[in-house]
């Protein structure tokens, strides 16, 4: 690179190089009489030499004679002064074409001279020669064209260039950039400027942003290239950069940058508030300083809204709203409430009209001067453009979108408002979805919410706390499930499922599941009995849904459910259970000792495959039964040993009562909310006092039944229940005669005295009585009606040694 000094030159560089001129004076009579020395460099002959000898005499063959004859009259009209091309022979015998001009002359003596100047057009074509030519080209360049020198001062512009920044050459020369366009971010293009000034390597396609002159309110983009000037000996004269007004071509790619990223952007959930605030975050700052999204009540609920309602503003409610500034201060209502728009701001007129409002000036608008405290926002922001658009989809309009624009930024134009019905377009298809997802959610939590236990019933034999938390991640509805059912004996049956997936399918197989639940632990079932009729049921469903069209979703789910069964018995502290694909139950004593139980495995529902299999424990009074879904384990993020490990030290060390034990485990279990559906049911056992329990065992002889009447009056007497010593030496005269007449020894008869009156005659067969209506000429067949009649139900459970008719009577 050239030193400073080669760069400064004897002078201030000039813009472009004057170009070799040789010179040389001719006489009348066409003899050499002045030779300069670029002559001689251009010809390779000195002044001794062509002196004085005719100038025809360097012409090369053929080239007419350079002057008219002597005297001629034509010697003015040669043409010479306007230039002419001729060919001349060198010293060294090749020939050269000159571009030569000859200008007339007078001496003291008054003779006419010629003096011809002459470049080597070889060297340097016309258009390099011909400086009116290249000033005209820069010129009329439709590209702006500034050269600048070494300090980076402006030399020159062409008229291009001072009309796109509205700066003319005058104001510019000896100036710098920074000095005559301040807000045209001067110090980046001049850090381009000197870099290319001090490397020699040129900048394609620069581009930069800002303010000119000529139009001072709206923003403007340049794309400009950049080369140095270098001379033929290697001086740096200065930079020259060429400019093209691009603000058109970059707002369009800005806007579809903006256009591009809204699809990726806008729409990642089906949550309409997120949704709603993801179309601000796009918006802003892209393209407004402040963005508002407002929503119809009904959209909120899930619902369509209606018609729109002439008679008053309709309910709107702020979902989100976003500025450049920190914490949105021109905002005016906060999220969640009503805007309060009046009736004749450019947002109800949107509504009304079902189309967009451009405000390009909010200045001098009556709606605002009506709206004290926009009006109020508007000056202390200086919010000073608008645009409303109605979010719409599939014909529905859901609300409106308001964007603004404040301070040094461009007022809105037609094309933003076409990008901004664009964004809200896209988002309010987003926005539907989420709707429609909030409807189909709502039914689905509705629908979930009817098919489980509104309450737990007060029964003696336990006391039980629960509780259900849906999945955080999505809120929807799942196929989690438990149950406490009252069974015949004074027992309980505990019953906790897992349906596998989310939504209205879930829940409504839940409901399905649940029902014959509650079906077969009527009949007395035992646990793993009772599993098996319900996984046949879960098979039939596979079946019938796997022959619909809409099948496979439900009947996967289906296949996918889990249970546990645990039947207690208050009587004995007796407890079986059982499960398929469900966790175990844990077990924690009186003495605080906790335990899972032991159980067979057994195959989730609807496989078909393996038997369940029940396992029976004897549990103290006060033992607590920790029954629930993998929802509780898998959410706390550990592997299943380690769950069961900290679910364990947590049982250890809750608080008394279910209640604070429920809220403890979920506390430490699932800080940050469930992955997936979690129920936990708490039970604590009790057992019945004995002297509530009686029990007889007797012969099987007819004549016993008489003195069971007896027996039974007794208990009821010594127990204060003398009011159903009637009815039930009726209900023990008929069961303990059927038990002897069509069962087999032993006959035992048993009684209960807890939250009703328990009536119980167990033998060794398994046939169970029928109850049949007598005809009026039967002498018998009237028993079990008269049971059924007098108690509040009855029935039949089967044991391993043969059966047991119960019936049940209220206390008074």
């Amino acid at each position: 690179m050239p030193d400073s000094d080669s760069r400064a030159g004897t002078g201030r560089a000039v813009p472009f190089d004057l170009m070799p001129t040789a010179t040389a004076v001719v006489d009348e009579q066409g003899a050499v009489v002045g030779w300069s020395d670029e002559a001689t460099r251009l010809l390779g002959r000195g002044p001794e030499e062509v002196l004085g000898r005719p100038i025809g005499d360097m012409l090369a063959p053929g080239q007419p004679d350079l002057l008219p004859p002597r005297g001629g009259s034509a010697r003015t009209e040669a043409g010479l002064s306007s230039g002419a091309v001729i060919r001349v022979v060198h010293r060294e015998g090749r020939v050269l074409t000159l571009g030569i001009q000859a200008t007339a002359l007078a001496d003291v003596s008054g003779d006419r001279r010629w003096h011809l100047t002459a470049i080597d057009l070889g060297r340097a074509p016309w258009w390099r020669a011909s400086h009116s030519v290249l000033e005209r080209f820069l010129t009329r360049s439709p590209y702006g064209i500034a050269v600048l020198d070494t300090d980076l001062r402006y030399v020159w512009i062409n008229g291009t260039l001072e009309r796109m920044a509205g700066v003319g050459l005058e104001q510019r020369v000896g100036r710098r950039m920074r000095d005559v366009l301040p807000k045209l971010s001067p110090f980046q293009v001049e850090r381009q400027l000197r870099s290319v000034l001090d490397t020699g390597q040129p900048v394609l396609n620069f581009e930069y942003r800002g303010y000119v002159p000529i139009d001072p309110g709206r923003e403007h983009a340049f794309s400009t290239s950049i080369m140095r000037l270098d001379d033929d000996d290697g001086r740096v004269l200065g930079v020259c950069y060429i400019s093209v007004d691009i603000t058109d071509r970059w707002r369009t790619r800005e806007r579809l940058t903006l256009l591009t990223e809204s699809g990726t952007r806008i729409g990642t959930t089906l949550d309409l508030e997120a949704t709603a605030r993801e179309l601000t975050e796009v918006a802003v700052p892209g393209l407004a300083d402040l963005a508002v999204v407002d929503l119809l009540d009904p959209v909120l609920q899930g619902d369509e809204p209606g018609p729109p309602d002439r008679t008053g503003p309709p309910p709107l409610r702020r979902m989100a709203h976003l500025s450049v500034r920190s914490g949105t201060p021109e905002a005016v209502v906060p999220i969640g409430a009503d805007p309060g728009y009046t009736a004749s701001s450019p947002m109800m007129r949107c509504l009304a009209e079902e189309g967009p409002v451009l405000q390009p000036s909010m200045h001098d608008q009556a709606w605002a001067a009506d709206d004290r405290a926009r009006g109020a926002s508007r000056d202390t922001w200086d919010l000073h453009s608008l645009m409303a658009v109605p979010v719409r989809a599939r014909g529905t309009v859901l609300g409106v979108a308001v964007f603004v624009r404040s301070g040094n930024s461009d007022p809105f134009e037609a094309e933003d408002l076409a990008l901004a019905e664009e964004l809200v377009s896209r988002a309010a298809v987003c926005l539907d979805n989420a709707r429609r997802y909030t409807r189909e959610h709502r039914t689905a939590l509705t629908l979930q919410r009817s098919l489980l236990p509104q309450s737990l019933p007060v029964l003696p034999a336990i006391e039980a706390a629960y509780r259900y938390l849906p999945a955080a991640a999505d809120g929807s509805a799942g196929g989690d499930w438990f149950d406490v059912l009252p069974i015949s004996g004074a027992r309980v049956a505990l019953v906790v499922g897992d349906m596998v997936g989310h939504g209205i399918n879930a829940a409504a197989a839940m409901g399905r599941l649940r029902t014959a639940v509650h079906t077969l632990a009527d009949m007395d079932l035992p646990p793993d009995e009772l599993l098996a009729h319900l996984d046949d049921l879960v098979l039939r469903l596979v079946d019938e849904r796997s022959e619909q069209p809409d099948g496979p979703e439900t009947a996967a789910t289906a296949q996918g459910a889990t249970c546990l069964y645990i039947v207690h018995d208050p009587a004995t502290g007796h407890c079986t259970m059982a499960r398929a694909g469900h966790p175990a139950p844990a077990i924690v004593t009186p003495d605080g000792r906790v335990t899972f139980a032991e159980l067979p495995p057994g195959p989730p529902l609807g496989v078909g495959t393996l038997p369940f299999e029940s396992a029976e424990f004897d549990l103290p009074e006060g033992s607590v039964l920790a029954l629930f879904t993998d929802g509780l384990v898998t959410g706390s993020g550990l592997g299943p040993a380690a769950a069961g490990e900290r679910l364990r030290r947590v049982l250890e060390s809750t608080r008394p009562g279910l209640e604070h034990a429920c809220e403890d485990i979920l506390t430490a279990m699932l800080p940050d909310g469930p992955d997936d559906d979690a129920v936990l049911l708490l039970a604590r056992t009790h057992r019945l006092r004995e002297d509530r329990i009686v029990t007889w065992e007797l012969p099987s002889d007819p004549v016993v039944v008489a003195e069971a009447r007896l027996l039974a009056a007794g208990a009821l007497a010594a127990w204060g229940l003398d009011e159903l010593v009637f009815t039930t030496e009726l209900v023990v005269s008929e069961l303990v005669t059927n038990a002897i007449r069509y069962g087999s020894a032993p006959v035992t008869l048993r009684l209960i005295n807890e939250s009703v009156l328990i009536c119980e005659v167990s033998d060794g067969t398994s046939t169970s009585p029928r109850l049949r209506h007598a005809r009026t000429t039967d002498e018998g067949g009237r028993g079990l009606f008269l049971v059924a009649q007098l108690c509040r139900r009855w029935g039949t459970r089967y044991t391993d040694t043969g059966k047991i008719i119960w019936a049940e009577q209220n206390l008074p």
